[in-house]
């Protein structure tokens, strides 16, 4: 039953992401439960979990809705975002095993691939085991939980960036600065390159707004 349970959370919750359910959107559990050929409990014990992870929020009376973010919210947890990423390409830079940084090297050749084929959400996949591996390379639990929660709460935007032209070239690029960084073991430079990475502002917060509100039109 956990099983099910943690498969259709993520079934919705990646729904959420690919924007398949936009951000405002109304959830009805009878649609749900039709879809996912399951009772309202479940989807009501789903919704209530991802509404714990803030991707939805519950309304007395009113149901349940896709979260969404303001723009000065949306900084802000980009901006913590940064930080936390900063702080797994430090402490990866100096604690990945030799097995570990194989690992990084074929994630970030998958994202290659993806960037030659020009398919952003492949690449978006690839991106996510990327940064994953980071993230083990800290050998920090609490650190890895706290920064997983965070970029699954904003993985809409940060998939939607990746459809800003000539995104996903420059993230390749950045990756590469970044694994150079971390097999070097040069710690401060790794968490500067990330923290530049994930962090949007000027440019590319315009860009990622003018991505969302035409993802907004389309909903219409």
């Amino acid at each position: 039953m956990t099983t099910h349970s943690a498969t259709l959370r993520e079934q919705i919750e990646e729904l959420i992401a690919v924007g398949a359910l936009k951000p405002g959107q109304h959830l009805d559990e009878t649609e749900l439960a039709t879809r996912f050929g399951v009772s309202r409990t479940p989807i009501r014990e789903t919704l209530i979990q991802l509404a714990s992870m803030g991707l939805v929020v519950i309304r007395p009376r009113r149901g349940a809705i896709v979260a969404e973010l303001g723009p000065q919210q949306l900084v802000e947890m980009f901006e913590v975002m940064s930080e936390l990423e900063s702080t797994c390409g430090r402490l990866a830079a100096r604690r990945m095993t030799a097995e570990e940084q194989k690992q990084l090297l074929a994630a970030h050749q998958a994202c290659q691939q993806a960037l030659d084929a020009q398919e952003p959400d492949a690449y978006y996949y690839k991106n996510e085991v990327f940064h994953e591996a980071i993230y083990a390379g800290t050998h920090n639990q609490f650190l890895i939980d706290q920064t997983r929660a965070l970029y699954r709460r904003l993985r809409p935007y940060r998939r939607l960036q990746l459809r800003v032209r000539d995104r996903l070239a420059n993230s390749y690029h950045e990756h590469d600065g970044v694994v150079q960084a971390i097999i070097d073991g040069d710690g401060e430079r790794a968490a500067r390159l990330l923290r530049e990475h994930v962090m949007i502002q000027g440019q590319r917060f315009a860009d990622l707004m003018a991505s969302l509100s035409q993802l907004n039109q389309d909903a219409a």
